[in-house]
């Protein structure tokens, strides 16, 4: 029974949702202004009072999820830096045995692949046990995110955009991306995104090859993969 006057515990869970969602709309804002903002502007920007922006401010430099400088703007702190590679480091945990079980499948060599901006960041590489001959590449290689079939998947897993390649729409509609010689002359790759529930791709899986091989045997199997990785991340 509720006591009159008293919120109950949905009431509670709402306000504390509510303060949740404002607390990730000043991240996200800061995010969008590396220099900073004050927290007149932050008001403004977000459309609330100072007490407000006081309010969900606290936790969050308490955190170090935001720092204050000396000029009174707040910015984006450590805090984000160390929860993004606890992340990271989960996704790697998850999936270097994955991708070695593949590339001793495929007897290929497969890669987890991170975007970084407009490029994409080689995160770990497994090659194939069994195979005499296979491609070798180090980890921390970068391209440009707009080839090789690691970041065309990268592409396909967001939305779509009025300027990109036709492979990059080919493959959201399959679910795989296939990619010939544009990084090594000779050299064939698969590629599929790691999608997480509610964050946007920014991790994929890959399989690079020089012999001749049906790519969209691969590619099934990059989506089988992928899929794994996405429910032990849970």
């Amino acid at each position: 029974m509720n006591t009159p006057g008293k919120p109950t515990p949905t009431e509670h869970a709402g306000a504390h949702s509510l303060t949740l969602e404002r607390g990730l709309r000043v991240l996200k804002t800061l995010g969008d202004h590396p220099d900073g903002l004050s927290v007149s502007q932050l008001a403004q920007t977000l459309d609330t009072h100072r007490a407000g922006i006081y309010r969900l401010l606290g936790p969050l430099v308490e955190q170090r999820l935001v720092i204050r400088l000396e000029n009174g703007r707040y910015v984006l702190g450590p805090g984000l830096i160390e929860l993004a590679s606890r992340v990271r480091s989960r996704l790697r945990e998850v999936t270097v045995p994955i991708l070695q079980r593949l590339a001793d499948a495929l007897r290929a060599t497969t890669a987890l692949t991170l975007r970084d901006g407009d490029e994409a960041v080689v995160a770990a590489v497994l090659q194939p046990r069994s195979t005499d001959l296979h491609i070798a590449y180090r980890t921390g290689l970068r391209h440009p995110v707009t080839v090789a079939a690691s970041g065309i998947a990268l592409l396909a897993g967001r939305a779509p955009r009025p300027d990109e390649r036709d492979v990059v729409t080919q493959a959201r509609k399959v679910g795989y991306a296939i990619s010939h010689g544009e990084l090594l002359v000779g050299a064939s790759g698969v590629g599929a995104p790691i999608q997480l529930p509610g964050r946007e791709v920014d991790a994929s899986i890959s399989a690079v090859w020089v012999d001749d091989r049906d790519p969209h045997l691969a590619g099934r199997e990059l989506v089988k993969a992928a899929r794994q990785i996405t429910y032990e991340l849970g």
